[in-house]
């Protein structure tokens, strides 16, 4: 896997000018020239530089975890430093579209550093983009155009000031049609209720949560194809539970059942359930259900 620290490399590598700025770069094809996307014969790549394209696909797929969409629509793609790129090597993409690149110090010591690391959408993998409407695209198109022009223009101490509050506004009018793609895809997230729930149910019947322990997050979303965050933004859209929420709902339902069997102690318990501190394990039992281990299996213990 190659690294790349500076932008000038990223973009060499990338067989794109050097950039008119030494930690930013706009490029904006409007028909012309190609778009920046690692060459396929090349291995994953990362570097140290903020990522936000637009591009539309002529030929190849684009999946959204297990979803295929229609490609002939814009995706805005969205890429945090050192986070992996890989292309898959079926994807064409049309001429017309724009790519703004910037170093994270570029925004280092504005609000807009602070406020970039609260968008999810730089965490997801690389396939799970923002599918823009033309109107939605349109927006976009005028607000990369007024970065353009204070990039391309004799840099002055207006200008880094100028070009951030535009990346900000730009940023945040693709957190809003975001948030408007969660809710037009409810048939999505329940599926993706059913894949989760169906992940954790196999693994606690297994026998794995004796031999492994609680399983994280990351391991259940890379089983089910997604990112994560995705999977973490979904769940919380549509039930207003996080993924360790609905994690611990499983594990306290299957603590209900051993809680019941004779001679087994609560820490024994705890440990089958996978927990290495009993005392945490009480703690989250007496959170969701409002008594203690002891209390509950009192309560409910078989005459």
């Amino acid at each position: 896997m190659q690294h790349f620290k500076t932008l000038s490399a990223y973009l060499n590598y990338l067989e794109l000018p050097r950039p008119e700025h030494p930690m930013l770069s706009v490029f904006n094809s409007k028909g012309n020239g190609n778009l920046p996307c690692p060459r396929d014969s090349s291995p994953p790549i990362t570097n140290d530089c903020y990522s936000i394209s637009f591009k539309k696909f002529v030929v190849g797929e684009l999946n959204y975890g297990r979803t295929k969409y229609d490609f002939t629509n814009g995706a805005l793609i969205c890429i945090a430093p050192r986070q992996v790129l890989q292309w898959d090597s079926s994807m064409v993409f049309e001429h017309k579209g724009f790519s703004i690149n910037f170093h994270e110090d570029f925004i280092k010591g504005t609000e807009l550093a602070q406020q970039i690391k609260n968008y999810g959408f730089f965490s997801y993998a690389v396939n799970e983009a923002l599918h823009l409407s033309p109107k939605e695209e349109k927006q976009l198109e005028l607000l990369v155009e007024n970065i353009e022009i204070e990039y391309q223009n004799n840099q002055d101490a207006f200008s880094k000031e100028i070009i951030i509050s535009q990346l900000s506004t730009l940023l945040k009018y693709a957190n809003r049609f975001y948030d408007r793609q969660f809710l037009n895809r409810k048939e999505l997230s329940t599926s993706l209720l059913e894949q989760f729930n169906r992940q954790i149910s196999t693994y606690l019947e297994s026998g794995q949560l004796q031999e492994n322990g609680i399983p994280s997050i990351e391991q259940i979303a890379k089983k089910m194809l997604v990112s994560q965050r995705y999977l973490s933004d979904t769940l919380k859209k549509e039930t207003g539970k996080t993924t360790t929420e609905h994690l611990h709902l499983h594990l306290i339902d299957e603590a209900k059942n051993i809680l019941l069997q004779p001679n087994k102690s609560i820490s024994e318990v705890a440990y089958e359930l996978g927990f290495e501190y009993p005392p945490y394990f009480s703690r989250l039992f007496k959170k969701k259900e409002g008594i203690s281990p002891t209390q509950y299996r009192e309560k409910y213990k078989l005459n």
